[in-house]
């Protein structure tokens, strides 16, 4: 089953993105950062009409359609690499997830409060992919230190993890994510093993209004750049089948 971790900044609209998807009140969404502590889970079941066709054809006796797992995690701040804001646990949870649909604020309401005091998606996104990058940069340190010495002896599998550690760590040091890095297939099967937190396929989900030409221009390469409105989630979401 697929698992997508939804993201970004603090009350940005995260835990009534994932109401709204689960169509359920169990995420609580509230005026103030850091409603939410420890991540709302959601599984959601993706209706597909050719398999109602196909169990036909098949006459089989059970269908089971697809799902998705959604994980509503709290809000990162700048410095969550270092800790701030429980960082290390969000980043965490993040971890776990296969996709990140990352949530961006992007219309002007002085009733609810932006972490920041005013709203920049650009900026926002940044703090976020920055903050990923960074919590990545100090897990491959950590890794490479411990499989140095293994790869001097003549240890082939560490020797072929450093190799390619050190092809990550410049990559990511100019704020690349690791998703953008050109690798072999067998790189590519080497790094899906080091969980990195920028090497998953993002989503990038903004509400309302104010966008302009560079936000797509620098963020939709390699990614989805998806349009929400809450209203219209519900709408487009309305068949789906929630456990």
């Amino acid at each position: 089953m697929l698992k997508a971790g939804i993201v970004g900044l603090p009350n940005v609209g995260k835990s009534t993105l994932f109401n709204a998807v689960t169509r359920t009140r169990n995420a609580e969404a509230a005026n103030y950062p850091f409603c939410t502590i420890d991540p709302n889970v959601g599984v959601v079941t993706v209706p597909d009409d050719r398999l109602n066709i196909l169990g036909e054809i098949s006459k089989t006796q059970k269908i089971i359609p697809a799902a998705i797992e959604f994980v509503d995690i709290a809000g990162l701040v700048e410095g969550a690499s270092e800790g701030a804001g429980l960082g290390n646990k969000f980043l965490a949870n993040i971890r776990e997830v296969d996709a990140i649909v990352q949530v961006v604020r992007c219309f002007n309401n002085d009733d609810i409060i932006h972490e920041l005091g005013s709203v920049d998606p650009i900026r926002d996104i940044e703090i976020i992919n920055s903050e990923l990058i960074l919590a990545d940069m100090a897990a491959m340190e950590k890794r490479r230190l411990s499989r140095i010495k293994k790869a001097k002896s003549g240890d082939k599998e560490s020797k072929k993890e450093v190799e390619l550690i050190d092809k990550i760590l410049p990559h990511l040091d100019t704020g690349k994510p690791a998703l953008t890095l050109e690798l072999t297939d067998d790189e590519r099967i080497t790094l899906h093993d080091f969980f990195l937190l920028s090497s998953k396929r993002t989503i990038f989900a903004y509400g309302n209004i104010i966008l302009h030409s560079n936000y797509l221009q620098i963020y939709a390469y390699k990614h989805v750049t998806l349009p929400v409105s809450f209203l219209m989630v519900l709408l487009d979401w309305k068949n789906l089948i929630v456990h």
